[in-house]
């Protein structure tokens, strides 16, 4: 049994003169090797919770551990053990790429500093040329930061983040304004290094293909945990199967899904909701001719809107 490496307790964050708390009572668990995914609408509180886990942000109550250690109690310990991708950029416009590299390096501990990237320790300027090669930014890791683009510099804040081996890596919308090929890259790199057994990933995206993949998903909305589990749990859990089924006599098929009482949609074709597999069972009892069958599993995605969609809303927001 893999240990925690974040545990949340009834955290609390209220802002000065706000009216209601951003995140208000949150609790969930992060396991060593875990890929964990934080989901929500604007305004939902997960870059806030976020900004708490990563501490550069204080909460107002509740109880926050990262790898056992309480983070405000903590902080320079903690921030040794984690790796941030922030959504908004932090590079010094004066460096160079590899420079804004080395300087986070050092801050970390894990390098001294040397004026030359050439007289850097071996280890150091291997995994730079390691991670830009990765994020296909290997040719120009050496150039100004001035004369990089927004995708550039995108990446540039990814090598940043994975550079001193974080144990834990915070990813807040990372592949934001990234190519498709760049996020193919980053997301294979970054599965081979969780395979390792090397890190865990936290993550918060809007692109909800990218959380297909995770370990466990927490959805929140207003402050408040609405949905916690596997994202396979969550999707049986919110939205049914479906069978749509096309036949040249519609009446036939109408009453048998009735005398069958089974709840169904009537289109084009025929969508018959279903529960516990019941697709065999539903084809082997229709004695109207079926000309063609499409089996509908969940997405994410319709979980997703099916939870923020019905989650009651607290009018005075």
């Amino acid at each position: 049994m893999k240990n925690n490496i974040i545990e949340v307790r009834n955290l609390v964050k209220k802002y000065k003169k706000a009216t209601q708390n951003a995140v208000d009572g949150v609790s969930f668990d992060v396991k060593e090797g875990e890929f964990f995914t934080l989901l929500g609408p604007n305004g939902a509180g997960k870059t806030t919770t976020i900004s708490v886990l990563n501490t550069t942000l204080s909460k107002t109550a509740g109880s926050v551990k990262v790898d056992g250690l309480e983070i405000e109690e903590n902080a320079d310990q903690v921030r040794r053990k984690i790796g941030v991708i922030f959504q908004n950029q932090s590079l010094d416009q004066n460096l160079t790429a590899e420079e804004n590299v080395r300087f986070h390096a050092v801050l970390y501990g894990l390098y001294s500093y040397y004026p030359l990237f050439s007289m850097m320790p071996k280890a150091y300027r291997d995994k730079v040329e390691e991670l830009s090669e990765v994020l296909g930014i290997g040719k120009e890791i050496h150039n100004p930061i001035k004369t990089f683009s927004g995708g550039m510099k995108r990446k540039l804040e990814i090598v940043k983040g994975l550079v001193h081996r974080p144990k834990l890596l915070f990813l807040d919308e990372p592949t934001t304004g990234l190519d498709p090929l760049s996020r193919k890259n980053l997301w294979q790199y970054l599965s081979e290094v969780r395979k390792k057994g090397e890190l865990t990933l936290f993550l918060t995206t809007h692109y909800l293909e990218e959380a297909e993949g995770s370990d466990r998903i927490c959805i929140i909305d207003e402050g408040k945990v609405v949905s916690l589990g596997t994202p396979n749990e969550i999707k049986k859990d919110l939205v049914d199967d479906y069978l749509e089924v096309e036949t040249q006599d519609k009446e036939s098929l109408r009453k048998e899904l009735q005398k069958m009482k089974l709840s169904f949609e009537e289109h084009e074709s025929f969508k018959i909701r279903l529960k516990n597999n019941q697709v065999q069972g539903v084809l082997s009892d229709l004695k109207t001719k079926i000309t063609n069958i499409k089996l509908h599993t969940p997405t994410l995605e319709e979980a997703y809107l099916e939870i923020i969609n019905n989650e009651p809303k607290n009018e005075n927001v």
